[in-house]
């Protein structure tokens, strides 16, 4: 059922994470810059859809609080009915998601022409819920993915690769906020560490990170940055990073995604787990040291960029990299980083030829 369906009226369902959700950025931006999408809308979590908040492709944003239960789900189909009645029927509802958390908004939109992931990649019998599906391929980095979408639909794209790709966009009171974070800063380059993600497995122990970022104020000439959200648990462990570190460190934890945002654009260089703002920090063009061991990097690190910085400790030595690989060990790998190797890629981005500005 590929091809353009009449009248581009387009749901685009990308429920979470984070990362994810950056990820569609370019797939929005493909729909609409070459008039496929005459209006989209996006059925995303509370969470994620912040980061869709004044972008330019995304025409209406619908929150779905699945937290909330049945309820959530009552509202969710009660929203995009009201969307039907005022504009229409959607011609296209494209499912991005591989789990059973998708198939609500996938049927509520009512679109005659409904797009997911093939039965290979398709968790929890959402395929049911489609009646167009991706042509079947091994896994592969989560943007490639999505890139399939728009092959499938022969819609023009290419890979992204420059921030205007993705087009995160700040309001003008947020440019004002973070000119004024700026004018109180040291002068000093920022290289913002983000010490915890969602999946404590994919974390690195806080007093290792603590010896980074005494490294980097003495030995590279960075002001530090602990960067996050507002979890508890995140935030624990970037106290204690804090608490261990020896020099100086800026505290701009407990922020929403908007903020984290506009923090990172403005630093020089990123250090983080496989968390969301590692990709919002590579949307942005900023350099990013990431250190997987639970993940893959290659099917979820930053998007064809700063390989070099990575620490790749999820490949077995001795073995090529796979995107198509998605299994996590069963040692925890994360704990074989060290502080050595992360300061290395700091020397590398610090260099003429790497990836730090």
């Amino acid at each position: 059922m590929s091809g353009r369906p009449e009248g581009r009226r387009v749901c685009l369902v990308l429920l979470t994470g984070l990362g994810d959700v950056v990820h569609g950025l370019p797939i929005a931006n493909a729909l609409k810059d070459s008039g496929y999408a005459r209006h989209l809308t996006w059925v995303a979590e509370p969470m994620p859809a912040s980061i869709l908040a004044h972008h330019p492709s995304v025409d209406d944003l619908v929150e779905y609080r699945r937290r909330d239960g049945v309820a959530g789900v009552r509202a969710l189909r009660t929203a995009l009915a009201a969307r039907r009645r005022a504009d229409g029927p959607f011609d296209l509802t494209i499912n991005l998601n591989v789990y059973f958390k998708s198939v609500w908004p996938v049927l509520f939109s009512g679109a005659r022409h409904r797009l997911g992931f093939d039965r290979g990649r398709a968790k929890d019998g959402i395929w049911l819920a489609t009646n167009d599906m991706v042509p079947p391929r091994p896994r592969a980095h989560t943007q490639d993915m999505f890139l399939e979408f728009l092959a499938h639909l022969g819609v023009p794209h290419h890979a992204p690769h420059a921030p205007e790709d993705w087009r995160i966009t700040f309001s003008d009171a947020e440019r004002a906020a973070q000119a004024a974070w700026m004018a109180e800063r040291t002068g000093r380059p920022i290289a913002a560490i983000v010490p915890a993600s969602a999946n404590a497995r994919k974390d690195w122990p806080a007093e290792r990170w603590a010896r980074v970022a005494d490294a980097l104020h003495a030995d590279f000439g960075y002001e530090v940055a602990l960067v996050g959200g507002p979890g508890g648990r995140e935030t624990a462990i970037a106290r204690e990073v804090a608490e261990r570190a020896t020099v100086p460190v800026t505290w701009a934890m407990g922020d929403g995604v908007r903020r984290v945002a506009w923090i990172l654009e403005r630093s020089a260089l990123v250090l983080a787990p496989d968390t969301g703002p590692l990709h919002i920090a590579r949307a942005l063009g900023v350099p990013v040291i990431g250190l997987f061991g639970h993940t893959n990097p290659w099917r979820v690190g930053p998007y064809r960029a700063w390989q070099e910085l990575w620490v790749d400790a999820y490949t077995e030595a001795g073995t090529e990299p796979d995107p198509s690989r998605f299994d996590p060990p069963a040692d925890d790998r994360m704990q074989t980083i060290t502080v050595d190797q992360v300061v290395e890629r700091i020397g590398r981005a610090r260099s003429p030829n790497g990836g730090g500005r």
